[in-house]
């Protein structure tokens, strides 16, 4: 791999971890926040909703942005936008302006992410891009592991604003670099945008964000949330009618018939939406079932973590010994069994042997995230790209915010049937195992040859 495309693909990680730690970093926060804006805690969760809901809204949009005024612009103007928000949200002096505030740094993280990762694919060779993909993976592995930690020691030990504060320096740095790696790439002749699309699917994926949210919280408002939903499936429903009837639609839903773009598109979204759900659940089961303390819980989910990490140097030597479609339906299995193994776990467990089934589902957290990530892209033609980039990077987002909430929802179904506390997690934990079915199902699926360009085997 070329030492430009190494650079440009750390880059891109580099913001890519910004984003996803500002989605989850306020969480152990807010009642630091409530206390200093002089607000109940509670309301302080509308910050988060709003960052999340501004970047499922507009990430839609950013490959017709790209297209029309290029990668280089675009996603320096989207960093300089992140940055600046990340200011105001430091010196907010209320609720109101840290959600103004938030919104607009998922503004700028609704472009930034996509356009990053569209020209690493575009400007990358087949042949090295299992490489640049596993730089931009471990952003998604490490940022919701770090995030409640360092939330909750600076928000104690320091204040809350500097949770924003750290990406000042961060985000001047990649503003500077961006300017020298990221190439001009841009559409010779952009489209007009499809306004209509970008109405259908703003209103749709606003409404399930919501709904979800609303679905995950600790009292769920059911008619409000109920609402949300249903809106959701009737305006998505008007997306995917009009983007297959479209001349020249938003994104270009066809592109599903390709095998492994699907795969990851579909499979790969339920995979990603388990296994978010499991560092959300963990600290949760650790406290109420075990009754330990949120420091030790969250000490002890730093094992997955050290998986995650650990086996980053393998995962690619992996694919190209064994190909795509074993190490992807092996990842699969092997997360289905460590959720059977967290279901098992007593507090009376060994400690040494509780950290060993943790570190196990973070190494194959690592694996099917990283095979994911590469398979996706391997037999797309170059002139989709920007489309495909926009509709995975969309599916995505909605992915991860869909598994905090159905691993909500899991748990609220075992207290439901009468199940005590700690049971009723143990249930979430074997359904979330029985929903990898699915990604397993489609993974087995593909052609053994799926991926072997990108993995190195052709």
């Amino acid at each position: 791999m070329e030492r430009g495309a190494r650079r440009l693909a750390l880059l891109v990680a580099g913001a890519y971890f910004m984003e996803i730690l500002d989605a989850t970093v306020i969480a152990p926060a807010a009642p630091h926040i409530a206390a200093d804006l002089g607000v109940a805690p509670v309301t302080v969760n509308v910050a988060i909703t709003a960052y999340v809901l501004t970047l499922a809204v507009l990430i839609p949009i950013s490959g017709w942005l790209t297209e029309r005024f290029g990668a280089r612009r675009i996603f320096t103007v989207a960093i300089g936008i992140f940055t600046l928000a990340s200011a105001g949200c430091a010196v907010a002096a209320s609720l109101p302006m840290l959600v103004a505030t938030r919104v607009l740094q998922g503004v700028g993280g609704a472009m930034m992410v996509p356009v990053g990762r569209l020209v690493v694919i575009r400007t990358t060779a087949k042949t090295d891009l299992v490489r640049a993909i596993a730089y931009l993976t471990w952003p998604a592995l490490v940022a919701p592991l770090v995030a409640p930690a360092l939330g909750g020691i600076l928000s104690t030990y320091a204040s809350w604003r500097w949770i924003f504060l750290i990406n000042l320096p961060l985000g001047a740095a990649a503003l500077l670099l961006s300017r020298r790696l990221v190439p001009a790439v841009r559409a010779e002749t952009p489209g007009p945008l499809d306004l209509r699309g970008f109405l259908l699917a703003a209103v749709g994926i606003a409404a399930l964000v919501f709904g979800l949210e609303g679905v995950a919280e600790p009292r769920p408002r059911w008619p409000v949330a109920t609402a949300a939903l249903l809106i959701a499936l009737v305006a998505l429903a008007g997306t995917i009618a009009h983007l297959l009837g479209a001349t020249r639609p938003l994104v270009d839903l066809r592109i599903l018939a390709v095998r492994t773009y699907r795969v990851t598109a579909l499979g790969g979204s339920v995979f990603r939406a388990v296994i978010t759900a499991i560092p959300f659940l963990l600290p949760l089961f650790f406290q109420i079932g075990f009754g330990w303390s949120a420091a030790h819980a969250g000490l002890l989910v730093i094992a997955l973590f050290a998986g995650n990490i650990g086996i980053k140097p393998v995962t690619t030597p992996l694919m190209r010994r064994f190909g795509m479609r074993p190490v992807m339906l092996g990842a699969v299995i092997a997360s289905a069994l460590c959720l059977g193994g967290i279901a098992l776990l007593q507090v009376t467990t060994p400690l040494p042997l509780l950290l060993a089934v943790l570190a196990l589902s973070g190494i194959f957290r690592s694996i099917g995230f990283t095979t994911y990530n590469t398979v996706a892209f391997a037999d797309v033609p170059a002139p989709r790209m920007t489309s495909a980039n926009t509709l995975m990077s969309t599916v995505q987002e909605l992915g991860g915010g869909l598994g905090v909430a159905a691993g909500a929802l899991l748990v609220r179904l075992g207290a439901g049937v009468g199940l005590a506390d700690e049971s009723a997690y143990r249930l979430a934990f074997v359904l979330l195992a029985v929903l990898l079915l699915i990604p397993a199902i489609e993974a087995f699926r593909l052609p053994h040859s799926a991926g072997n360009v990108v993995a190195g085997r052709a």
